[in-house]
């Protein structure tokens, strides 16, 4: 059974956050709130822990992976940036916008497109995730908790810990969410495509 950790939204405890921090270090997934609804999150070293998302997720190899990142200069670490993506993507973050661009070395082989080599990187604007990444010192490897058939993220706490027990390890409830996926912009070529419109105004990413 999934622990279930109420944690407040605006001052989170630090002792219940450090539960979170010490699940993600013994390789558990959680399921967390986002500014864009609820995430499935694991460290990047877990394996098992990206097994387990694809199988809830109903998802195959090709699945584009996420990289949470706590502040600019982590996710400039991740993935390559061109001076126009470097100002258009920091202007638009933190936000509920996931952004698609060629990875670094740091980054995983596994993690990223098979083809492309290239991964999802997002910079929250919610103070449970930041305050998370602060204690946790690493990104975390996420993805939407959209299930199979439905088109919305989840955004209740209790509902995922009615539904997933089983298959997730930890649900932290922190106020409410959204229930409306990020933006999604790939970058990968030079230049900005929406590939998604979600939460995020994609106007400014606009031809």
């Amino acid at each position: 059974m999934a622990r279930y950790l109420d944690i407040h939204p605006d001052n989170p405890q630090q002792r219940l956050l450090q539960q979170v921090v010490d699940a993600l270090h013994e390789d558990q997934l959680i399921a967390y709130p986002t500014d864009s609804g609820y995430a499935l999150g694991c460290r990047l070293g877990n394996r098992d822990g990206r097994d387990r998302i694809l199988r809830i997720r109903g998802l195959d190899d090709k699945h584009h992976f996420t990289l949470m990142c706590a502040d600019f200069a982590q996710l400039g670490q991740l993935v390559k940036l061109d001076t126009a993506a470097f100002r258009a993507i920091k202007a638009a973050t933190p936000g509920p916008y996931t952004f698609i661009l060629p990875a670094t070395a740091e980054v995983p082989r596994r993690l990223m497109h098979a083809k492309k080599k290239t991964v999802g990187v997002r910079i929250p604007d919610h103070r449970f995730v930041h305050a998370l990444l602060e204690l946790f010192g690493e990104p975390l490897l996420t993805s939407t908790l959209i299930l199979p058939g439905e088109a919305e993220p989840r955004s209740l706490g209790w509902d995922i810990k009615e539904e997933l027990d089983h298959q997730v390890d930890v649900v932290v409830e922190a106020g409410e969410t959204l229930a409306e996926p990020t933006t999604v912009v790939d970058w990968s070529e030079g230049y900005p495509e929406v590939l998604r419109v979600g939460a995020g105004d994609p106007a400014r990413f606009a031809a």
